[in-house]
């Protein structure tokens, strides 16, 4: 497993726990928390080119923007014959950033679900369903080793569904951008700032257009929309039915055709990879502008109060 952050850690613990020898590969000093937090768990750490050297298969699971100089300057000049380049995301693939050698297995098996989740429905005996994708199948067992690694980390037992490196893509920035991440977060902080535009209370906005949010994505990841508006009042969901497709308009759905023919065309990974290259101002400037938000502000010493949270 190359790399043991936000996504690494998960997928090494639950192979280790599956009966799988897991090593990691590591760009970062002995001193780095991640480097740490590796061994600590019990793992055997190596740099990026040692790693490849020992393994037969290869999850690459550093940053999307980082991929690309640490797979031609580790990588690509250890890989053998036979071996296997994993991914859980298409980026590098898809986009051309990298170009694999033609007699390795490529492929990808992508949790629909952060890391922390996937080690934590595996541990209580469940997991997060999967895709599994084939882009090169050099030794003609590309698939089965792709299910074998699903079936490690516990996305087996939810389900794996079969796809491409250019579907899982677009369709994961794509939701990245216009519903998970860009638009339920531009809609929270829409919704609080009208609510103290109004004169209302910030905890008590903050309750209404956040905290809350939670339960609502409970009941959808449950049952579905059906579930939820059986789950609440028949005010709310006659309130939601009438009232929510005024909010997210034709011009809204028009936005997100915008957005999604961006990616298509490779014109969002240019803009990311440009960002990034030049040092990240723009990046860290909105980072920055998020994290100012009253409603975060707020949200900060509310959550205080209910320390079970965490």
């Amino acid at each position: 497993v190359i790399g043991y952050g936000s996504q690494g850690h998960a997928p090494a613990k639950n192979l280790r726990d599956s009966g799988i020898n897991v090593i990691i590969g590591h760009r970062g000093g002995a001193n780095s928390k991640t480097y740490q937090a590796a061994k600590e768990a019990g793992f055997e750490v190596l740099s990026v080119a040692d790693a490849v050297t020992r393994a037969d298969i290869l999850m690459i699971l550093v940053p999307d923007t980082i991929q690309k100089d640490l797979f031609e300057n580790e990588i690509k000049p250890n890989l053998r014959p036979g071996m296997s380049l994993m991914w859980a995301h298409g980026f590098n693939i898809h986009f051309k950033c990298i170009d694999p050698p033609k007699d390795v297995d490529v492929f990808m098996i992508a949790p629909k679900g952060p890391g922390h989740l996937v080690r934590d429905e595996f541990e209580r005996g469940a997991g997060v369903p999967c895709l599994v994708a084939i882009y090169q199948d050099a030794t003609g067992d590309a698939l089965k080793k792709a299910l074998a690694y699903g079936l490690g980390i516990g996305g087996a037992r939810a389900g794996i569904i079969e796809t491409t490196f250019q579907e899982e893509t677009e369709t994961d920035l794509f939701g990245e951008q216009t519903v998970l991440c860009g638009g339920s977060a531009a809609l929270i902080k829409a919704g609080f700032e009208v609510l103290l535009e109004a004169g209302y209370q910030p905890e008590i906005a903050y309750f209404e257009v956040m905290h809350e949010l939670k339960l609502i994505v409970d009941l959808y990841y449950r049952g579905g929309l059906k579930f939820m508006n059986y789950s609440v009042s028949d005010t709310a969901e006659y309130g939601g039915l009438s009232v929510g497709p005024k909010i997210v308009t034709d011009e809204a759905k028009n936005a997100m055709r915008v957005a999604l023919k961006r990616i298509q065309s490779g014109e969002f990974a240019k803009e990311w990879l440009g960002e990034y290259q030049a040092g990240g101002k723009n990046f860290q400037r909105l980072r920055d502008a998020d994290a100012a938000h009253p409603v975060e502000k707020v949200g900060a010493e509310l959550r205080k109060m209910m320390p079970w949270i965490k």
